[in-house]
């Protein structure tokens, strides 16, 4: 196992481009990455969910970037965020000859459900099947999956329980699979308060609570979540958006209260919990990522480096990356994501 700090660019004065150039750059890779501490602002083209595709349950928008025959990442976003955490690493990825899709989650902007019978179920299980409903859709094999949040958590079981259909891992804050058994278990006061808003969704006043103020409560999970991350109004309004989802209140919901033992899920995912409450190992190729400031509850790189039994890596971004990285430090996770391609290609290989 190799565990690695990542320290942050110096900043780079320049000026304000029009946003047609400055899409071109990124595409180009003549631009730099925003510097890893420095304020983010929504100068970067937005991340456009302009293709639609039926996959399992639902019909998800998502971004495609890149040649249609190359390498395929997938990057999957977390809550309360949206695809454009990947606004400057898709483009990026793309320009080094990457095919890069980026959906929204079940919830999150132009994604649908199918059918208003279905239920609206925000179980882990059912996050994770949707990236292989959404593999099968676009006929993608295999693929290398980077994700943050709920999207690291679905990240990890598609490499847990599909390996086969997994070149590559790249996890913000590693291993994050769980059941609700061990949901059931009480933490230290510390660790709970951290957890407040997961009590807070518990109950009939959190849930009209976030239905009434979605913004302002995604805009203090923000803050709290990333400290020392100083966005702009236009990065967090670009991002809200996906909120608006008529689904969304609902699968915020019920994923906290199923966490908790409070809400049921599907009977037809019952037995791929089964399989993730034994905590399995992750076998593919992975780099693990942890920001020096994250704000949110996160385990220790030591307390899951264990479960990962196949190359492994983790590194830690420095210079005040909070819960967010692909966001905050671009360009460490652009690498990340190379660097993870490059340890499924390679011959053995250290942990």
């Amino acid at each position: 196992m190799n565990m690695v700090s990542v320290a942050p660019r110096s900043s780079l004065h320049r000026p304000r481009l029009a946003s047609w150039l400055l899409a071109a750059l990124f595409a180009s890779g003549t631009v730099a990455a925003a510097p890893v501490a420095a304020a983010a602002s929504a100068t970067a083209p937005a991340l456009i969910a302009d293709k639609q595709i039926d996959a399992g349950d639902l019909s998800i928008g998502y971004a495609d970037l890149g040649p249609a025959n190359g390498e395929v990442v997938i990057l999957l976003h977390g809550w309360p965020y949206d695809i454009n955490s990947y606004a400057e690493v898709a483009p990026r990825l793309a320009a080094r000859g990457y095919r890069v899709i980026v959906p929204h989650l079940r919830g999150y902007g132009s994604t649908r459900f199918r059918s208003a019978d279905t239920p609206r179920n925000g179980e882990p299980a059912a996050l994770a099947s949707d990236v292989i409903a959404l593999m099968d859709a676009l006929k993608i094999p295999r693929a290398t999956l980077a994700g943050y949040d709920w999207g690291a958590r679905s990240a990890d079981i598609v490499a847990a329980l599909w390996p086969e259909r997994v070149n590559a891992l790249v996890a913000v804050s590693g291993y994050l699979i769980s059941s609700q058994e061990a949901g059931r278990k009480p933490l230290p006061p510390q660790a709970e308060l951290q957890w407040w808003y997961q009590y807070y969704f518990a109950t009939d006043r959190g849930r009209a609570g976030y239905s009434q103020y979605t913004h302002d409560f995604a805009r203090q999970i923000w803050q709290l979540a990333s400290p020392r991350w100083k966005f702009d109004d236009a990065t967090f309004a670009r991002s809200a958006a996906a909120l608006d989802n008529p689904d969304h209140v609902a699968i915020v919901v019920h994923n906290y209260r199923w966490r908790l033992g409070l809400a049921e899920g599907e009977p037809k995912y019952a037995a791929l919990e089964q399989q993730l409450a034994q905590a399995p190992a992750i076998t593919v190729p992975t780099i693990t990522i942890e920001g020096d400031a994250n704000g949110a509850p996160h385990p220790q790189p030591q307390a899951y480096a264990g479960k990962f039994t196949g190359k492994y890596e983790h590194r830690t971004f420095e210079g005040g990356i909070g819960h967010n990285p692909p966001q905050e430090a671009p360009e460490a996770f652009v690498q990340a994501v190379i660097d993870a391609t490059h340890l499924a290609h390679a011959k053995g290989g250290a942990r």
